[in-house]
């Protein structure tokens, strides 16, 4: 039957198991209807007989005995059903039931003769009625029929009619078990065969971690995040980014609002605990419009098999969404790119880290995903996720660019000898080109990195950036809005796309924009920089100065929005404040925390242009991003000066 889905947002149970699969699903072959006629097969005999035709100790054992056994005969069953249920059986796809018409058809023949009967059994045997099954549909329930009935499946009419199969020879209890069967296999194809509607999107929640350890919370949403990977390779499913799910991590939310916000057909939720060496992984899959648990399963595993385990959810997950996978696109689904689960773990700590960016987050990473490449050499994944870092080092702290640039080459060069098919490290290729100002080069990369990957939201941003440095702003704004379609709700890209607004000089779009992502976190602080600039070029200046002194108060004095701030502090009259926060700046400078171009926006906004372009040219020297001066509201009084013409040629800007 059908469970309610009463959800928090991230409870679950679990998925299908090995004993089910088909031959060709376990050699990896392309599969069809044929192949849930197996399924249904296995089912049917584990109704009559209570227990699976196929079993191994191991996965691997049972595996073996789909390919080579043949399943023992069923006991006390009529001659025809043992045919029935072997032709479902059959390893053969062309020698098997080759559409579940034709199965239903000979199940109901089947119950037409074993009708006729119990009806002279009952002629003979008196007080039998308690066997009875249901009648077949159409006919006619009298008062004595319909309690009959009822005795049967007043609490489970599959689990009666099995016991009954298994205590006596009567070919009426048989006619119960064929009745359900018949029920159930019109059900499962109308739901597996193009009856309702295929699943075509869906969301998968954050995994709760109720281990109450938050040690083991790189866990739980290192495994969501592999999971949301896996599934986003599926060509015909669309599946929600990390971004959109991970806003509802923590929260009690019904499915059905889920699903409407999100517009998926069906969300997958899991919980995840961890004792000592012990995983216990919980998932169930709801279908949103009808309110329901389509599937659930249980997973038991030690730490040691966390990539094993990582692949068989994956093909579960796919199984039951009732994408037809080819052995190709299988194996896309289930890699992980490791079969080192030490390795996996780190790497899952490494992204875990990664996505908070802000402190030291990227060394913490650096740190994780340095583990999982010494763990596993060939581990491609590993390798981008140290040229992310270190793409974004000089960014975020102030590190050397030059340095930080040729590590990011190596390690995304790296990805790319082990596994060409990765369109993520021409991504990170792309941003180290682009750092380095070889904008042909950074600009292939991108294009390359798109072809590979087109659903990484993150290629398609960094491309923007690439387009917005070299004055090609409408360009980037396509770009942009497209990775704001496959990751709607990054708050990165979406500040992007504001940005990109201010440099169409549309500042009503950009102010609307940067409002949405602080309705959606108001914790994030760089979309009140960009709110400020474009309040401070609506002359809204109070409202500016809140919202920029807002940023710095929530990066905790990041150099970028300390910059804006003393730029709005400069433009609206505090002067005082301004020169407070260039010295402030020019200190986390000394220190390698800062760059040079931040202070030239603070000093370009009093009105000192000889200071502005001494510490443009400091940031230049130091291969600091310097074309920001080009683009961005504080550098606008730097425009109509010859050294910034002058710049422009030594960059290969066009003006």
């Amino acid at each position: 039957g059908e469970t309610k889905a009463l959800v928090k947002t991230n409870p679950g149970v679990v998925m299908g198991t090995v004993s089910y699969m088909s031959p060709e699903q376990a050699r990896g072959q392309e599969t069809d209807a044929r192949t849930d006629i197996w399924s249904l097969g296995v089912v049917l005999y584990e109704m009559l007989s209570g227990k699976v035709p196929f079993e191994g100790e191991t996965t691997n054992h049972t595996i073996v005995s789909i390919l080579e056994n043949e399943p023992k005969l069923l006991e006390n069953v009529p001659d025809e059903l043992q045919r029935i249920v072997r032709k479902t059986l059959t390893k053969d796809k062309a020698m098997r039931y080759q559409g579940s018409g034709d199965l239903v058809v000979d199940l109901k023949n089947l119950r037409r003769d074993l009708d006729i009967q119990g009806e002279l059994e009952r002629s003979v045997i008196p007080n039998s009625g308690q066997l009875t099954a249901p009648p077949p549909t159409g006919e006619t329930v009298t008062a004595e029929s319909a309690q009959s009935t009822q005795n049967l499946t007043s609490t489970s009419s599959l689990e009666y009619a099995v016991t009954q199969a298994k205590s006596h020879k009567l070919a009426t209890a048989a006619i119960a078990v064929l009745a359900v069967a018949a029920i159930a296999a019109t059900s499962y194809f109308a739901f597996f065969s193009g009856g309702s509607e295929q699943i075509e999107s869906i969301a998968v929640m954050p995994f709760t971690n109720e281990s109450g350890d938050q040690d083991v919370e790189y866990l739980s949403d290192g495994m969501t995040e592999t999971l949301i990977g896996s599934l986003s390779k599926l060509p015909n499913l669309q599946v929600k980014p990390r971004s959109s799910v991970f806003r509802y991590k923590g929260k009690e939310t019904d499915a059905r609002t889920i699903g409407e916000e999100l517009g998926v057909q069906a969300i997958l939720n899991g919980r995840i605990t961890q004792r000592g060496e012990q995983m216990t992984l919980s998932l169930e899959l709801i279908d949103v419009q009808k309110d329901i648990v389509i599937w659930s399963e249980r997973y038991n595993r030690k730490q040691s098999e966390l990539v094993s385990l990582q692949n068989e959810i994956a093909r579960d997950v796919s199984t039951k969404l009732r994408s037809r996978l080819s052995g190709e696109e299988e194996t896309k689904v289930t890699s992980t790119g490791t079969t080192n689960p030490e390795a996996y773990q780190a790497y899952l700590k490494g992204r875990f880290y990664w996505n908070k960016r802000i402190g030291d987050n990227l060394n913490k990473a650096i740190e994780q995903f340095k583990i999982a490449a010494d763990k596993d050499p060939n581990y491609a994944l590993a390798f981008v996720g140290l040229g992310d870092c270190y793409a974004l080092l000089n960014e975020y702290s102030g590190a050397s660019i030059t340095e930080t640039s040729k590590q990011a080459r190596i390690f995304a060069e790296r990805a790319i000898a082990i596994d060409p098919s990765l369109g993520e490290p021409h991504a990170t290729l792309g941003l180290v080109y682009k750092n380095l100002r070889r904008w042909s080069d950074a600009e292939s990369e991108f294009k390359k990195a798109i072809e590979l990957s087109p659903k990484y939201a993150t290629g398609y941003q960094w491309y923007s950036i690439l387009l917005v440095s070299i004055g090609r702003a409408d360009e980037a704004s396509v770009l942009i809005k497209r990775a704001n379609e496959l990751d709607p709700l990054s708050m990165v890209i979406m500040t992007n796309v504001a940005v990109t607004y201010q440099f169409q000089n549309d500042f009503d779009a950009s102010i609307e924009s940067a409002k949405k992502i602080i309705d959606l976190n108001p914790d994030f602080p760089f979309p009140y920089t960009y709110l400020g600039l474009s309040l401070i070029k609506k002359g809204r200046n109070a409202e500016a100065i809140e919202n920029l002194e807002k940023a710095v108060e929530l990066s905790s004095r990041e150099p970028s929005t300390l910059g804006n701030l003393g730029y709005g502090y400069a433009v609206t009259g505090k002067r005082a404040e301004a020169q407070a926060i260039v010295k402030e700046i020019e200190q986390q400078y000394d220190r390698n925390e800062s760059s040079g171009v931040y202070a030239a926006a603070v000093y370009a906004g009093l009105g000192d242009k000889d200071k502005a372009f001494e510490w443009v040219e400091k940031a230049e020297t130091d291969g600091a991003d310097v074309t920001r001066v080009a683009r961005e509201i504080p550098y606008e009084s730097l425009r109509d000066d010859p050294r910034y013409k002058d710049l422009l040629k030594r960059l290969n800007i066009p003006e």
